[in-house]
């Protein structure tokens, strides 16, 4: 078998207590791949993963809805009677039938509407289709049954798109999103910084998630205009207005999207400090770049260890994890 091959069978194991959906427009397929590597240490090669590691469905802008896995068979009736040997009881729930993108056969509608009725049959207790207390899932994926509980992605942030102040130029919401993703993976304890902050735009995906998050914009006017975006939501004033070279505290993981002179004048040299500040505070620097900057990262004293790149209309963003 060849390497692509096997690689294909592996990517095909269904070995996870979670299955995700996610998806993507082709021109995210790079950096959603890349927020799956940091959130589940796997690259994806379709549109669906199985893992150990639990990921709120909300946190990313690419995963659709999960399943946490109960039971998993050869065959819907072997689900069946897993159900009832173990009289899982439910009350107030719903079973739905997750449709699979790029499945190699999935099932027919009536076959998808007969295999919801038979597991509702099953479990003890009432259904509710309208507004229910438990939501289940079930889902037949390289040939194999699954069934549990099932979660989606609320999609609530998308709100964050009606802030007062925003520009242009700023990191769309969902990049910014993931980029937070990437930058703290699972560890929501950890203290993030976004040393040139703009309007905020990272400040408020990290605060949403309860993330540890301060932000400092040299810009008075913008940062006056984050720290108003901060309140629009209700979040508390985490960015300062100022200098981030004049930044003592340590972070464990800091997010710079490089300023390149639209609103505030700036320099190679100047860009440069900036990537040399954040070696000073920052164990681990997600960057954003208009251009290849990879010289002088590594100048800066950090190891390049993953990149990516976002398009934004005739733009390319290019983005470097480092160390």
């Amino acid at each position: 078998m060849s390497k692509e091959l096997l690689n294909i069978a592996n990517n095909r194991s269904t070995s996870g207590k979670y299955f995700y959906c996610i998806n993507y427009p082709v021109f995210e397929e790079s950096l959603c791949k890349m927020e799956m590597k940091y959130l589940f240490n796997q690259i994806p090669s379709e549109k669906k993963i199985f893992s150990d590691h639990y990921v709120n469905p909300s946190r990313s802008p690419f995963i659709k809805n999960m399943i946490s896995i109960t039971y998993e068979e050869n065959s819907l009736k072997k689900i069946v009677e897993r159900i009832k040997e173990d009289n899982l009881y439910y009350d107030d729930f719903k079973v739905c039938y997750i449709k699979l993108e790029n499945e190699d056969v999935d099932l027919d509608y009536k076959e998808r509407l007969g295999s919801i009725r038979e597991i509702g049959l099953a479990i003890a207790g009432e259904s509710k289709m309208h507004n229910p207390n438990v939501i289940l899932g079930v889902a037949k994926v390289y040939g194999r049954w699954i069934f549990g509980k099932y979660e989606r992605n609320d999609y609530e942030w998308h709100i964050h798109d009606k802030k007062p102040y925003s520009y242009s130029n700023s990191l769309s919401l969902r990049v910014a999103r993931a980029l937070v993703n990437i930058a703290v993976k699972n560890n929501l304890d950890c203290k993030l910084i976004d040393p040139c902050c703009g309007v905020g735009t990272v400040i408020i995906e990290a605060l949403s998630m309860g993330i540890n998050v301060k932000g400092y914009e040299i810009n008075k006017k913008i940062a006056e205009n984050a720290q108003k975006n901060l309140e629009f939501f209700g979040y508390e004033n985490v960015i300062t207005s100022g200098d981030m070279h004049n930044i003592e505290e340590k972070y464990d993981v800091a997010i710079i999207d490089m300023p390149y002179g639209l609103f505030t004048a700036t320099t190679l040299e100047k860009q440069t400090a900036l990537i040399k500040t954040a070696r000073r505070i920052t164990k681990k620097l997600v960057i954003v770049t208009f251009e290849d900057m990879d010289k002088h990262i590594i100048e800066a004293g950090f190891d390049i260890i993953n990149k990516s790149y976002v398009s934004k209309g005739k733009f390319k963003r290019y983005i470097n994890i480092c160390e």
